[in-house]
């Protein structure tokens, strides 16, 4: 299964890594670390400065998840906006160390929540990803923006639009999809694939959030990888299973499925 482990990403939160580390590098699973807010609260710089040198000298790229709990970089209350934006750099400054190809982020729109507030909700994101791009761009990585609750693409076909960086891309999270949109997958590619930068994989019944295993759900993956294939499209593909069975499940189905052949 090597083939598909060296094409793909393995999502781990930092405080698991000392427990993994030597079967990350065993196996040589390329890891995308997740920075929660209680792993930069007590960040350990020495050590997380030696673990991104064992990551490196391994010879595994790197991918990051920044903080996303109770965050909210669109916030219209700049005082809030604020604060996300300072906890996300936390985790953007650890680029120095590990040399991440993308971080993933989270924009949080979220229409019962910001209810008639798109244009405000707009502006305010437009202002953090703007800071967060020079920061991001200072350390050579890609911010990778993730739809959560977005029921469909536009808003954040407009917040790409009014970015228009090279140092930022879209991240489509299967799974989110699978749960939340109520709009197909060809009209989220329609919009979004030219930003297209990365893909979180994992899947669901379609009623909620449930990191099953790649084709142990709903979501159609077949369609995915065909429109990927035609439209030549190549991202960076993080597996987001939540344990260890999950993963390798994954990582057998894709295999089997055929899906990264043309990656």
């Amino acid at each position: 299964m090597q083939e598909v482990i060296s094409k793909v990403q393995v999502h781990i939160p930092y405080h698991f890594l000392p427990q993994y580390q030597a079967e990350i590098i065993k196996h040589k699973l390329n890891p995308e670390i997740y920075f929660s807010q209680y792993a930069l609260k007590d960040m350990d710089m020495e050590k997380c400065s030696q673990t991104a040198t064992l990551m490196r000298n391994a010879g595994l790229n790197v991918t990051f998840h920044a903080p996303f709990m109770d965050l909210r970089p669109g916030a219209l209350d700049d005082k809030i906006r604020r604060v996300s934006v300072d906890r996300m750099k936390q985790a953007i400054e650890l680029a120095q160390y590990f040399q991440p190809l993308r971080i993933v982020c989270h924009p949080m729109f979220d229409d019962r929540y910001y209810v008639d507030c798109d244009d405000l909700w707009l502006e305010a994101s437009v202002k953090s990803w703007t800071e967060l791009i020079e920061l991001a761009k200072a350390h050579k990585t890609i911010l990778s923006l993730e739809n959560v609750y977005d029921k469909e693409p536009r808003l954040l076909r407009r917040l790409f639009e009014a970015l228009d960086s090279d140092c930022v891309c879209f991240c489509l999270d299967t799974g989110h999809f699978n749960a939340f949109s109520y709009t197909p997958l060809k009209i989220w590619l329609k919009e979004l694939g030219k930003y297209l930068g990365q893909l979180h994989i994992h899947d669901n019944m379609g009623e909620r959030d449930e990191h099953l295993a790649v084709g142990e759900g709903t979501f159609p993956f077949i369609e995915l990888f065909d429109s990927l294939s035609q439209g030549k499209i190549k991202p960076v593909i993080t597996l987001e299973a939540h344990d260890q069975e999950s993963l390798w499940k994954s990582i057998k189905n894709i295999k089997e499925a055929g899906f990264l052949e043309s990656m």
